[in-house]
């Protein structure tokens, strides 16, 4: 792993053991002597369970059984929370208690489309200004929306400049709202027809205790945005060798490109791998019918052994087929490679084990 990487951010579709391998990222980066945190974006408490620990929250908690000298914390991400806390950092007690009150707000803090987007940027600008790490891993949420929350500063931009916000911030001065008066009265009998007397009062509250807080908002997910795209992060693609993540993770290394984010590579989960290549599927199985009838239980094994190697090289010469016209079509893309586990990793000791064979399967 380069020690100049700060950030790395894991995407890919669901089901590919993306959180798993961003934990395993994390745990070895750590063992290498680095200061590491994980956050994942993804409200699942899949984290949590690959790491052996009960569960997270939205600050850093040590993850036990890391050996060396570095450290590794995990997170969740609590779009909420982390909205309270900027409301809290960046406002007088007072107000922070008029806008944590404000039904709107409760809305827009726990429900409302972009706002795990604008967090997910916010958090990960307080964790990189915070200096406690030198490499945040995110873990993205399992799905193409995964990228959006790069979208965000635009989509916050477009927000605060639309005519609706606008005209709440109309000033309140007598001299102006005589110039305005007819427009402003059609525009506002509009929004209560649409919204709600109730409803409409509440967002003009909101937006006048948020007005001062909605600059800072911009600018630092826009810093973010920019740190993104340093030689400092490194995308990953995470995908398993079957057909629709692939063709997932076609379109976030065709996404990323387009979007000149810094990709540093593929790496395809879940991969079936043999500790006898060299004997075929067909001569497994034609062993195995030679050992059958035979009376004694360790022939009776043999032969089932031999036909469970068997069936996992036919799976590998399908998947590497599949592989095949996957690399032919990003050939410029380094891929790495990890194995498939016979059970669901669980604790620090297999994520060691996953993180060592992707290091050694690239």
């Amino acid at each position: 792993m380069n020690p100049g990487t700060q950030i790395i951010v894991c995407c890919g579709s669901g089901g590919v053991g993306k959180t798993t391998l961003a934990a395993a990222l994390g745990l070895r980066a750590a063992e290498a002597g680095r200061r590491v945190v994980t956050l994942t974006i993804d409200p699942a408490r899949r984290l949590a369970q690959s790491l052996g620990m009960t569960e997270l929250d939205n600050t850093p908690r040590p993850v036990p059984g890391v050996r060396g000298t570095g450290e590794l914390h995990a997170m969740m991400l609590d779009m909420k929370r982390t909205f309270d806390e900027i409301v809290e950092a960046h406002t007088t007690p007072a107000r922070a208690a008029q806008i944590l009150a404000n039904p709107f707000y409760q809305s827009l803090s726990s429900s409302f489309a972009g706002t795990q987007e604008y967090m997910a940027m916010e958090k990960l600008g307080q964790l990189k200004a915070s200096g406690r790490f030198d490499l945040i891993v995110v873990d993205t949420p399992p799905a193409r929306s995964a990228l959006d929350f790069l979208d965000a500063p635009a989509r916050l931009a477009r927000f605060l400049d639309g005519r609706f916000i606008r005209t709440l911030l109309v000033p309140t001065g007598r001299g102006y709202l005589r110039v305005v008066h007819a427009g402003l009265q059609f525009v506002t009998a509009t929004m209560t027809r649409l919204l709600g007397a109730a409803l409409l009062a509440d967002v003009q509250t909101f937006v006048a205790a948020m007005d001062t807080m909605f600059g800072g908002l911009r600018e630092r997910a826009e810093a973010t945005a920019r740190l993104l795209r340093t030689p400092g992060t490194a995308f990953v693609v995470v995908a398993a060798p079957e057909p629709d993540a692939l063709r997932e993770a076609s379109y976030f290394i065709e996404r990323l490109i387009e979007d000149n984010l810094p990709l540093a590579g593929v790496v395809i989960n879940r991969l079936h791998l043999s500790g006898a290549p060299e004997i075929s599927a067909a001569q497994a199985r034609a062993a195995a019918e030679t050992l059958d009838g035979a009376a004694d239980d360790d022939t009776v094994f043999a032969a089932a052994v031999l036909r469970t190697h068997a069936q996992r090289m036919e799976i590998a010469a399908v998947e590497h087929k599949r592989l095949h016209g996957f690399t032919v079509a990003h050939p410029r893309v380094p891929v790495a490679f990890a194995p498939a586990f016979a059970d669901d990793i669980h604790d620090v000791a297999a994520l060691r084990t996953l993180g060592s064979s992707i290091a050694a399967g690239t």
